[in-house]
């Protein structure tokens, strides 16, 4: 099978979208991110995985810690701009959680130590070991054979009433 096979396969499994931030020397790094989940609760972990010539694996490997942001479905600018979609330059104002960067009024916001992490292929995998959290109601930005969605949207295609 060749790569772009293998990526539209994968591209089948629906998720959702996080923005992952760090801070080194006083500045906020983030990056756009889908391979996210969770791993274990107790300890509480959740692991990221960042391609290994992407800066942000630099920069976590650094700092040693990272925050996970996952995104409602309001934010799909927010997620394009991080992902590097989006040319303009945009002052972030960023939320800080334990002296990490967070991005404000995303469904979910928490605060990791990298607990583990693991080169694997092409990609880190980072374990982080979840500190601190933050929740609020709404719905998710997802993201589906390579493109942005809502579930209210992969329902609906799904001949489900919403």
């Amino acid at each position: 099978m060749d790569d772009r096979m293998f990526r539209n396969a994968m591209g089948k499994f629906a998720t959702g979208v996080t923005i992952i931030t760090t801070e080194v020397d006083k500045q906020p790094h983030g990056m756009t991110a889908n391979a996210f989940m969770s791993v274990s609760l107790c300890p509480k972990l959740v692991l990221i995985s960042i391609g290994e010539k992407a800066r942000m694996n630099q920069y976590i490997k650094r700092s040693g810690k990272f925050a996970v942001s996952i995104l409602s479905d309001s934010q799909k600018e927010m997620s394009m701009l991080f992902a590097g979609q989006l040319k303009d330059r945009r002052n972030i104002q960023f939320k800080w959680m334990n002296d990490l960067p967070v991005i404000e009024n995303a469904l979910v916001n928490l605060t990791c130590n990298v607990y583990a992490s693991y080169v694997a292929g092409d990609h880190t995998l980072y374990l982080g070991e979840v500190i601190d959290l933050y929740t609020k109601e709404g719905k998710p930005l997802s993201f589906y054979e390579g493109k942005y969605t809502t579930v209210d949207h992969l329902l609906k295609n799904e001949g489900v009433r919403v």
